[in-house]
């Protein structure tokens, strides 16, 4: 392992130098005149349109699934489809990180989603509302949205087209860009990624469109603190404990704790990590691997386990290949891996011991073509959601029990999935201790509780991203996080 700091160097001059690509508009066609939220043009807006609240008993999760044509949300108990919202082109989800908004990339940047379910805390308790889900009219423009990254109650968003960011606050994600956005222009566009810390440092990947290998840390002040060009092929972040960051590479990651930027190599001489699922509960980061740099579309059967407070890094072997949608991360910090042999494979993350695999759908191959559908994971609150294409269905599954405790069949194919918990998320800088709603929805008999996804204070997922997707080139596929 070799460690890199570089302070006060050029990124200094990022803050404020270039023009923002990224703002919010009231259309998603022409910018706003001015600071815009849900709420500033002269016509109603669709959120102003949609059906009144209705408050319910408990916390009511919901999914949105991506198809060809448009969006679905779902009741992420019944499974049943509580709205269905046409959409032209490829859309792609991730979480907006206050347990309500999902963001959708579209052509003109990305689209704020509401999902129709959110809790308004009330002393000791909370009241919880659902609503009709609603594209709303606030877009943050992106020539290309990339990466969504939700951490510590700010959502970081990253346009590949131009390479600019924009940091708002989670909670605060529909109203707009607002004066307090952090916002800066990295030296070039490329296929990138940023994460904000709780101290208020910035993690950002640096290169061009032909090639990135950079990883740079800004302080508050927008100064750089350290620096690595030791990531080729930089793609994708997962958190783990403690504010520990991952940053994928074609020859390893880069782990950055302490104030410092660490390589750790791959034991092969390509073995590329490029998807990651943190936990923030754990200090082991699951990542993919990939160790044929000649493969026209390889199909791994290993997944890398990177120990972020060791810095070791150690390969598992699966019964069956994988692709980028098919990791994610329990509640006790379990590596969940869903295999094209159609089960869900449970790993201990720290001795990579093989726990149990869960037999959920038939066999599968992956696709080509990465935007193709191939079955898709996302965990929330003890239940692992998993997406069929073949067969057009949706199963919730118990990770602890290995029951499937529901099923649908919808009338479309699905390809990404999303979700909104509608809990209380947790506030920017609020102490993780912070008293949460002790409502829960039980599921026949078990007790599925509802939290949030991707660092919003509940739901033990790093996306990530999301991210969902990497660029690489001729013999590469193109895949996301």
């Amino acid at each position: 392992m070799t460690s890199t700091t570089r302070p006060r160097a050029r990124y200094l001059a990022l803050l404020g130098v270039l023009p923002l690509a990224l703002a919010a508009c009231s259309s998603g066609t022409e910018p706003a005149e001015s600071t815009p939220s849900a709420s500033t043009s002269e016509e109603p807006t669709a959120e102003e349109t949609a059906a009144a609240p209705t408050e319910q008993a408990t916390v009511s999760p919901r999914l949105v699934i991506t198809y060809d044509g448009g969006l679905q949300v779902l009741d992420a108990t019944s499974l049943e489809v509580v709205s269905d919202i046409p959409l032209d082109g490829f859309t792609r989800v991730n979480p907006a990180g206050d347990n309500r908004h999902v963001m959708v990339s579209t052509t003109g940047g990305f689209q704020v989603l509401d999902a129709g379910t959110w809790a308004e805390p009330h002393g000791d308790h909370a009241h919880y509302y659902t609503s009709e889900p609603v594209l709303t009219d606030v877009v943050y423009e992106a020539d290309k949205p990339g990466h969504a990254v939700v951490h510590e109650g700010r959502t970081a968003l990253f346009d590949d087209g131009t390479g600019a960011i924009a940091i708002v606050d989670s909670a605060a994600i529909a109203e707009g860009v607002s004066d307090d956005a952090r916002q800066l222009t990295l030296p070039a566009p490329h296929h990138g990624v940023a994460v904000e810390l709780s101290d208020g440092s910035l993690l950002v990947t640096d290169g061009t469109e032909e090639e990135r290998s950079g990883v740079r840390v800004l302080d508050a002040d927008g100064e750089e603190i350290a620096a690595t060009d030791a990531c080729p092929g930089v793609h994708g972040e997962a958190t783990a404990a403690d504010e520990a960051v991952v940053i994928g590479c074609e020859d390893g990651v880069v782990l950055y704790t302490d104030g410092e930027l660490t390589k750790i190599d791959s034991p092969d001489e390509y073995g590329r990590i490029g998807n990651q699922a943190g936990s923030e509960d754990s200090e082991i980061v699951l990542g993919d691997y990939k160790s044929d740099p000649d493969a026209e579309l390889e199909r791994p059967t290993r997944i890398s386990l990177i120990d972020t407070d060791s810095g070791e890094l150690q390969l598992v072997d699966l019964p069956a290949s994988y692709t980028f949608r098919s990791l994610a991360r329990g509640d006790d910090g379990e590596a969940l891996v869903l295999g094209t042999d159609g089960a869900l494979h449970v790993i201990d993350d720290e001795s990579g011991e093989l726990i149990r695999s869960i037999e959920v759908m038939d066999a599968w191959e992956e696709p080509m073509d990465w935007q193709q559908p191939r079955p898709a994971i996302r965990v929330l609150e003890g239940t692992a959601y998993v997406s069929d294409p073949a067969t057009n269905e949706i199963h919730a599954v118990d990770i602890e029990t290995g029951e499937i405790w529901n099923s649908a069949t919808l009338e479309v194919t699905p390809n990404e999935i999303a979700t909104a918990s509608g809990d209380v998320p947790h506030a920017h800088g609020e102490d993780d201790g912070a008293e949460e709603s002790e409502e829960h929805e039980d599921h026949e008999g078990h007790d599925h509780e509802s939290e949030g996804e991707d660092h919003e204070g509940h739901d033990h997922e790093s996306e990530g991203h999301d991210h969902d997707h990497e660029h690489e080139h001729g013999d590469h596929d193109h895949e996301d996080e």
